[in-house]
This record gives C-alpha cells, structure tokens and sequence, in this order.
C-alpha cells in the first residue's frame, strides 16, 4: 500500500506525469502547464463479476472475484489489465467489479497483482485513490417483486437484481485524490420520490382493473430507485474539482409488458439529469438523508455502462436524451471505434461500445470547465495484433473501454 501511494504522488509531480496524456493534447504554453490541464477519463464494464468464472467451480458469491484476485494468473483479467495499461486514464470507473467490502483483498489486489504488473510489455500502471461502496444488486427483500408467487430474497427480488450483495458493484480509481468526506451516494433513494415517476403498471390484459401498479403500496413505499447506486465522486485535480457522476442503470429488459426494467432504467438516468440541473434536483437525498444537487458551474464528468443506447433497435426514445441533449452535458464528440465499425453492417457502428450491438457506455463531461480534445472505444479490428483482447467474451468482457480526453479551463 505505501508502495502505491507513494507512486500515485510520483504521478502527481509535473515532471512525473504520463507522457501518453499529451499524445491528443494540442495547446499553447510551456509542457507543465499542458500536463497539469489535461485529464483521461474512461469508464469499462469489466464484467468481474462471480458467474463470469464458472471454469473455477465455485458457487456465485464475492468470494469467488476474491479468489481471482488472490494472484495474477487469471488471464481474463491480465488481459482487462493491459487494456488498462494501454489506455491509462487518470479515472476510470470500473462497472461489474463484485463488492468486496476488505479492500485489500478486493479492489486492492486487482491493482497489485494485476495493473501494478505489466501485461504483454505494457507499463505497469497504478491508482493511489480508490472509491468503492456497496449497491443494491442482490441486496435482499421480504417482497416478492418480481411477482412469481414466491419471496426469494435475492435474484429478483433483491432491490437490484443479483444472487448475492454487491454482484455487478462498482469502483472509481484515480491517480488524483478522491475527497471521500464530501462523496454521495444515492443508493437508496425512493423510487416513489422522484416527482411523476414513471411507476410501472400490470398489462391491461392480466387485470380487471387497467392501470393496477406492479408493485403493492408497501413495495412501492420501500422500493429504491437505484439498480446498483449513484454516486458523486468529488477527485482533486491539480486544485480544481471534478465530480465523477458514476452509475449503472438497469438493463430495459428482462421484464414483460410492465415495463419495470425500461421505466426504472428511464427514471436511473433522470435522476442524474436532475442531480446535475440545479433547478430541478430540489427533490433528490442522499444517503444521509440530506437535500443535494450540483451548483451552477460545477464541473462534472458522467461515467458508466448506462443500459441505454442512443440510435438503433435498440434506441428507445426520451431515455439517453436526458443526458445527451442536457445544455449542460457536452456530447459532440462521440467516441468511436474502427473495430467496432467492423463489427456490423449498421452505418453507426463505430460508435457501439458493446459487442452486443449497442452504445450503452458513456463518458460526458460537463460544457462548464471542460474542452474536449480526443475520445475513442478500445475495439481493435480482426487484423490487429490486440484483437486478442476483444476477439470474445472470455478475451476480456462483453463492453470496451471508453475514454475521453480532457482539457480543464
């Protein structure tokens, strides 16, 4: 741990900084000031979670990543590693990374042993600042809201769907310092809270009486809003603030015609939408209970694998809107890729950023306190000598990596 740390100030030094970070940065003045002003961030649902690793026999608990990481000889993760390696953000946000509530054998040993080492001759690289909290994916309930007769506690029943607590977490690494006294986390907040939520509904056709909720009033009243949770992640960098909005809704599927996945899926992203619009976040708490929103000229960088693609068959209208087209969110540069343009037929395929077909990965920073100077999906073509880290599911994960260049005004 004093290795990593010491390490993460060496990268905080002007003259100890990473030479790739000035490879899309084109600026005036002398070379500390551009470093100093330029910032990666990158999001990758790594797909680290226990069902991923079935070859090891063991049955889905955190118990199972915890073993992975116990050593740096799992060549699925050696491979997310040197993606890492490659890439090298400043901050990233990990998606489908199990909660492992002891660090040091969670989080803390996938940076030892896996991004400390180099991977196929890339640097090694480190992360001296970390954030990781629980979610709601298998968290469990005495309800039975997936309404098939049964309360199973966990699965769908859970608060989010999972087999066990802290399936799917989350995790923010970040060469710059996390402020933890002043993070938020959002995991559970009421769905019933959120001004005209959009509460699903039973179809019509299984009911006497159209428009009977989904859920009972008791569910309702208890039910969070979160699938995993929602944070802010204030990070430190170089003396200027950047929050880390991070986030994972739930997939709009997996339901029936209620619609529960879809609406809740809306409703994830319109509580970030309102969260970073001060006029409209009146409503929203946090964990401790206390009424927040982003200021006025807050610098923010939205990241996340947010379930919701924004052309396509997958589209659905009104969703990643919110995020998209927000005055306050800049979307001009849409990261792509020449893999994934290979990878289908549809003229829009560059930018997908999972091999399922879809754009449902995102990094948007704020228009206050940012220019966008690069942004890119790892995705190498069939050709490339890196195919081999994406070539399937098993090579890495299901997502790419994608990243966003910065300069910080």
């Amino acid at each position: 741990m004093k290795y990593r740390l010491l390490l993460s100030l060496f990268t905080l030094l002007p003259f100890g900084l990473h030479a790739e970070a000035l490879q899309p940065f084109e600026a005036q003045g002398n070379q500390e000031e551009q470093i100093a002003q330029t910032l990666k961030v990158a999001t990758f649902n790594v797909s680290m979670e226990s069902t991923n690793y079935k070859a090891l026999g063991l049955a889905p608990s955190a118990k199972v990543l915890q073993q992975v990481l116990s050593n740096g000889d799992n060549q699925q993760v050696k491979n997310i590693a040197e993606i890492i390696q490659r890439v090298n953000p400043d901050i990233l946000l990990l998606n489908e990374f199990d909660y492992i509530a002891d660090q040091s054998v969670g989080i803390d040993n996938f940076i030892k042993h896996y991004l400390n080492v180099s991977q196929a001759g890339q640097n090694a690289v480190d992360y001296g600042y970390v954030y990781t909290n629980t979610v709601n994916t298998g968290e469990p309930t005495n309800f039975d809201l997936d309404n098939n007769g049964k309360k199973e506690q966990y699965g769908g029943d859970a608060y989010g769907y999972g087999l066990y607590p802290g399936q799917y977490g989350m995790v923010v690494l970040s060469k710059y310092p996390i402020d933890h006294a002043s993070a938020r986390t959002f995991q559970t907040f009421k769905w019933q809270d959120m001004p005209d939520a959009q509460q699903p509904m039973l179809p019509a056709a299984s009911t006497e009486e159209a428009g009977t909720p989904w859920y009972s009033e008791e569910e309702w009243q208890a039910f969070r809003l979160s699938s995993k949770s929602h944070w802010d992640i204030p990070v430190n960098v170089n003396g200027e603030l950047v929050h880390v909005l991070a986030m994972h809704p739930t997939p709009p599927n997996f339901d029936g015609e209620e619609d529960r996945n879809g609406t809740r899926n809306h409703d994830e992203i319109r509580l970030m939408a309102d969260y970073l619009t001060p006029k409209r976040g009146g409503y929203i708490y946090d964990d401790a209970g206390e009424q927040v929103s982003l200021k006025d000229n807050d610098r923010f960088v939205l990241v996340g694998d947010f379930n919701a693609a924004d052309i396509g068959d997958k589209h659905r209208p009104d969703v990643i809107e919110q995020l998209t087209e927000s005055l306050l969110v800049n979307n001009s540069l849409i990261p792509t890729s020449a893999g994934g343009a290979e990878a289908s037929n549809k003229a829009f395929s560059n930018r997908f950023t999972a091999y399922w077909g879809a754009r449902a990965d995102y990094v948007l920073p704020s228009q206050y306190g940012f220019d966008v100077k690069d942004a890119g999906v790892f995705w190498p073509t069939k050709d490339s000598d890196l195919y081999r880290l994406v070539k399937d599911r098993q090579a890495s994960s299901d997502h790419r990596m994608v990243w966003v260049s910065l300069t910080i005004k």
